[in-house]
């Protein structure tokens, strides 16, 4: 593989890092990712921009296993922009399901009536664009472009910051916000090739999400651990990095609130859910009315004057 490449072997020391070469990474880690790849149904060319961008949506915050089933339904229900942009807000926010933060529902919907009515159901090709859609940011346009559309740019998530931090900075990625350091090595160790640079995204991703996990890396599976800055320093500060505290669920708003669309979800779409049936799903009333104000609040619900609840 070195072959494909000229003497100007990118090295992590032009980011701030280490000298690990980042040719010499690639290719350790693009037979591990044709040996080990998980096989997504959005993967591999098998569905269209639309449908990588709905996958990269619904996996913001959740976990991919949860993703997938929903993935597939809701695409066998809305394969394009127009057909979901067509559907009422009832039934995006019930085919959500389980997924969790249901607003990424319907801002998806709002970006696919952009995508219909602007882009004839064709999704926009450049980053620029991309962003101006509603509900994506710098990551998902990113991702689109390099999942989708092939093109060399640099994605970086969780993980790809966690893996590249540790293999050629020998630190820890510090959470938060990308730094303008974190940034500045995803674009020097990136292949120059667009078709490599996709490989190198997905690879250097998947290895952060199945083997250099943030707490419990399993250094001793990885194809990278002869290379890695962390792993030869001895792993300096594993478990120290900033995190957030696992929050608990019962009892919380986001408990209430999903019992509420619950309640809605498991009837047809325009019944209504009467004050009486939500004061018996949860006791504490204060609580029942602040949720019921948020979910209006974000457009999951519409609360009539009898009190009653609907989808919009």
């Amino acid at each position: 593989m070195t072959g494909r490449y000229d003497d100007r072997q990118t090295r992590g020391e032009e980011a701030g890092g280490s000298s690990t070469d980042a040719v010499l990474v690639r290719q350790d880690l693009f037979p591990w990712w044709d040996a080990n790849a998980r096989d997504l149904p959005w993967r591999f060319g098998r569905t269209t921009p639309w449908g990588v961008l709905v996958s990269e949506v619904m996996s913001q915050q959740t976990q991919m296993s949860r993703v997938v089933p929903y993935w597939q339904a809701w695409m066998a229900v809305w394969p394009d922009a127009r057909a979901l942009a067509e559907a009422s807000p009832a039934e995006v926010i019930t085919a959500w399901g389980k997924l969790g933060y249901p607003r990424r529902a319907l801002r998806l919907q709002s970006c696919a009536r952009v995508v219909g009515e602007d882009y004839d159901d064709a999704l926009p090709s450049t980053y620029e664009r991309l962003t101006e859609l509603p509900g994506v940011g710098d990551y998902t346009a990113s991702a689109v472009m390099s999942f989708a559309f092939g093109e060399r740019i640099a994605v970086v998530d969780t993980n790809i910051r966690r893996v590249l931090s540790r293999v050629f900075l020998g630190v820890e990625s510090q959470g938060g916000a990308s730094t303008v350091e974190e940034r500045s090595l995803a674009n020097t160790v990136l292949p120059d090739d667009a078709r490599e640079s996709v490989l190198w995204n997905q690879s250097v991703m998947e290895l952060g999400a199945l083997v250099c996990t943030a707490r419990k890396p399993l250094c001793e599976s990885c194809p990278l651990a002869g290379l890695c800055a962390f792993n030869a320093a001895g792993k300096p500060g594993l478990g120290d990095r900033p995190t957030r505290p696992r929050q608990r669920f019962k009892g919380t708003d986001r408990q209430v609130r999903g019992i509420i669309l619950d309640a809605l979800r498991s009837r047809p779409a325009a019944a209504h859910v009467s004050r009486d049936e939500l004061d018996a799903l949860w006791s504490v009333t204060g609580q029942l009315d602040a949720c019921l104000a948020s979910l209006d609040d974000d457009g999951l619900i519409v609360i009539h004057h009898d009190s009653s609840i609907s989808f919009p």
